[in-house]
This record gives structure tokens, sequence and C-alpha cells, in this order.
């Protein structure tokens, strides 16, 4: 299946390289074969750019992403792909939907341990600490959404093609020590500050421009989240709460530091955007206008507008346009959409400051400091909305849609804090009181629904949920039986690697069987 996923206004990353020849026939002969526009061997910082940006556009943005997004009610599919995957017509667990993120994500693993053979002590680049250490965090952070996205998969020996052509599944328990391994050391090298005159890494750095301070703080904050993930399989749940805590106060401490990448302007383009500009495959969900309606949430009155006309809709009159999740038919420019669906300027969030927030509000309410937990809550809450309005401005500026007279707006400039204060104290307040990890849980939900990349991780926490025997959600699909417990694996091995086609099968294990840490066997 073609993907879903169209990559315009991809971004090019060269080298140059300087070749001097000899006078002699030999060595003139000896590098005639050569392709000089595609060196065998580069500098391990020339990988960096493009292990970085294939992670955040592609295995955080892309496809995975947007049919996550469908799954957990961020949006409704309502064209194509999408739809199928609406009314749950078994799309989700045939081996082609998401093999382009199978492959880059395994291309990823791949560049980012040839880096970190390249970096690592004794080797050639031994001195580029700050490349190792930036590798080791990637390979964690793809590691993990590979293992997230897949169950039992490979990793041990993915990316080497020399020796493994067809690499061993590893179980996710085992993946996941590794993940934290890669973490810590990445951390410890982080903390030595007298390497870093020797690595040139700087605007190579697509997120942090070689700026090591910041790349630990985000190790930090992937062993909050990774912990948290881990928390059905504790055996020291209230040493692991407090582990979380300590790793947040080491982490972010606002949303300038947090781990994004936006190299978006319009020449290149937010994924979402991209798909949905190219498509129109999704539009807004009812099952989340009725969450925020609940809550007389501001967002709801600069959420919306029309996918046909492009006119703003307040929260009344987008009641007329919000598809029925799962039971709708196929169309395209009926429903409304949300202003973030098309924020073609918003960057893609590896890990964002507010989830640091809601992590922190989740660990406190299970340690019973539920006081705590409340002020926390508050202010994940206004990073959340702080996040919105970029998002929504995103759209408004879109280049792009700026091209045919752009999108009518809300009248308000932004949301005035007077009604973010209002909402918390006389809506959110009263459901956290009732149940405080529900109302925890619900807030994030809410705040990762946009164009940032966020909504795989919302999909890692309603299966985490489901684990715990919460049913917080309220998802609407009429077909709970058929929500897919895991993505399937990619066409490119199910057809050539032996282990994978036997644990594939016929590919119906997806609705049934759970991935190791939300209490399955594989």
């Amino acid at each position: 299946m073609k993907s879903i996923f169209r990559k315009t206004g991809t971004i090019l990353f060269g080298t140059i390289a300087a070749l001097s020849f000899a006078a002699c026939s030999e060595s003139f002969m000896d590098d005639i074969n050569k392709d000089v526009n595609n060196p065998a061997d580069v500098d391990s910082k020339f990988i960096i750019p493009e292990l970085v940006l294939q992670t955040a556009h592609v295995n955080v943005g892309g496809d995975c992403n947007t049919y996550f997004g469908v799954y957990v009610e961020h949006w409704t599919g309502t064209h194509n792909q999408l739809w199928l995957a609406e009314v749950r017509n078994g799309i989700e667990r045939v081996a082609s939907t998401l093999n382009d993120n199978w492959g880059s994500v395994y291309n990823a693993i791949r560049n980012a341990k040839t880096v970190i053979n390249k970096t690592n002590e004794g080797a050639v680049e031994d001195d580029n600490v700050l490349v190792r250490a930036v590798a080791e965090i990637m390979l964690a952070y793809n590691a993990a959404l590979a293992t997230d996205m897949f169950g039992d998969t490979p990793y041990e020996q993915a990316g080497d093609y020399i020796h493994f052509v067809t690499p061993k599944i590893d179980k996710q328990e085992d993946i996941y020590k590794d993940v934290m391994r890669l973490l810590d050391d990445a951390i410890t090298l982080l903390g030595d500050d007298t390497e870093w005159a020797a690595n040139t890494l700087n605007s190579y750095d697509l997120m942090y421009n070689g700026n090591a301070e910041k790349w630990q703080k985000f190790a930090y904050g992937l062993k909050a989240r990774y912990t948290m993930r881990l928390i059905n399989r504790s055996t020291d749940k209230a040493g692991d709460y407090q582990k979380i805590l300590d790793y947040i106060s080491k982490s972010f401490a606002d949303a300038t530091e947090q781990a994004s990448v936006n190299v978006y302007d319009g020449t290149n383009q937010n994924p979402l955007f991209d798909f949905e500009w190219s498509r129109d495959g999704i539009s807004s969900s009812k099952s989340l206008y009725e969450k925020l309606m609940a809550r007389s949430d501001p967002r709801v009155n600069r959420a919306y507008f029309h996918s046909g006309g492009w006119n703003y809709l307040d929260s009344a009159d987008v009641r007329d346009y919000l598809p029925q999740n799962g039971s709708i038919a196929e169309s395209q420019y009926k429903f409304a959409y949300d202003y973030s669906m098309l924020s073609e300027i918003s960057g893609v969030h590896l890990l964002s400051y507010h989830e640091l927030l809601f992590l922190k509000a989740e660990a406190l309410v299970n340690l019973n400091k539920v006081d705590s937990a409340k002020t926390i809550l508050k202010d994940a809450i206004v990073a959340s909305m702080a996040n919105f309005e970029t998002n929504l401005a995103g759209t408004l500026n879109s280049p792009s849609l700026m091209e045919y007279g752009g999108v009518e707006g809300p009248t308000d400039e932004t949301i005035p804090f007077e009604e973010i204060d209002s909402c918390f104290t006389n809506f959110v307040v009263p459901l956290f009181d009732a149940d405080p990890l529900k109302e925890v849980m619900i807030q994030k939900y809410i705040a990762f629904w946009g164009s940032n990349g966020e909504s795989t991780e919302c999909y890692n926490d309603v299966r985490r949920m489901k684990a715990m025997g919460h049913d917080f959600y309220g998802l609407a699909n009429p077909k709970p039986e058929k929500f897919p417990l895991r993505a399937p694996y990619g066409t490119d091995d199910t057809t050539a690697n032996p282990e994978v086609k036997a644990a594939y099968g016929d590919g119906m294990y997806v609705y049934t069987e759970n991935v190791w840490w939300a209490g399955g066997t594989r």
C-alpha cells in the first residue's frame, strides 16, 4: 500500500568531499569506479541530521501517528485508508499499512548504531563524545518506538545487514533494558564537559545546535517517560514513581528546552499538514469535542473550522459538522477540521515540556500527594494551552493556506488567562477531586491532540491505562473489540524474514495480544 504520508518538502543533506588526485595512473584507476556523490563513509556528524529529522518527520510524525490518532479518537478517519481504519475493516492488521514506518524506524536504528560504532572508545572518532551521546539517545528513542509499536521485534541484530540479513526477534523486556542502558550511558557522557572542544556537531544538530546540557535534559526526560511506561511491570512502584520525579527535576525547565524539531516553513511542511493537505483523510473527532465541552475548555471555541468553506466554527456551530466516531460514510470536505490538523509550520515534539508535567502529576497522584499533583496539573494545562495556541498560529499563518486567502480564525487573539483559571477552578478541580488519576490522563490526552506527533504517545497511554484496568477515555468507536493493541509487522520483513513472518501469521494478534509492558507476553 502506498504510504499515506506524501514526502513533500524533503530536506536534503549533503557533504563536501575533497578529492586529491596523484599524477600516477594507478591512483586514478583506484578512484575511477567510485561514486563521489554517494561516499561509502562519512564523518559521524554528517549522519546526525538525517537521524534526527527522520525520527521526527517520519517515525514520530508520520503514518503511525496518523493512524494512532484515529484509534485514540484525536480525529476521525473520513476518507480512504484512514476511513477504513475508522470503521475497522481490517486495515489495522495488514502488514503493508505501516510498512513505511517499519522501514524508517529500522533505518534510524541502523544510522544510530553506525554513529555509535564510529565514536566508541578506540574507534576512529572516539574523541567525538557529544556525537556518540546523541546517537545513543536517538538509538534508545527509536528502539522504544519500534518495540512500543510492534512488541517483540528485531533489535540487537537489526541494522547489521552484512552479518544478519534476517535479524532475530528480541523480547520487549530486553529491548527496554538496552534503552535504559543507552540513556544512562549518554547521561554519563554528557556530564563530562571536558570533551566538548573535540566535537563539531553544532549546526548539524537540528534540535539543540550541539547543546550538550539540553541533550542531557532530554535523556533524563526520556528516563521519566520510559520508567512510567514500564510501571505495570515494576516490582517497586512507589520507588519508580519517585525516580520519575527525580528524572523530571533534571529535565526541561520550560517549553524552550523541550525536544522539538521545527524545520517547517511552508517549503518543508509539518507531516500532519502534509498528509491532510494532500489527502483530506481525517476530520474532527466528536468524542474529543465532548470531552472539551464537559470541561467548558476554552480551546473548544478556538479549535474548529469548516473543511469546505474554511470558515470559523464556534462550539455551537461545530456540532452539525462532527462525524460520529466509527460509524460514518466515507466523504471529503464535509466535516469540521481542527486548526491543529493544518498547522503547517509547527514542529514535531520528540518529548514536550507539557508531557513531563503530566508525568509529574501522574507520579504525584500515585504517591498520594494529591494537593501537589493538582498544582502541577494546572501548570501542565497552562503549558498545553500555550502549545495549542502555537498550533493555531501555525494554521492561521500557513504559507500554503495563505496562497488561497487563508483560513478564518477565532476573534480572540489568544485564550485569556482568566478563562483558563475559571475552567480549572470550576470544572477541572471537581473532576480531579472525584478521580485524580482519570482527570490527569484526560487532560494529558487533550494536550496530545494536535500536529506535533504526540498521538503515538497518547496511544501508549491508552494501552497502559487499559492494562491497569482503567478505561478512562470513553472511546466511542462501536467496535471496541477491534481496537488495535499494537501495530502489525511491516511487509518488508513479513515477506523476507522467516522469524518475523511466523510471528505475524495472519495479523489477527493485533486485536488480541497486548505488548509486554501492557501485560502481554510479546
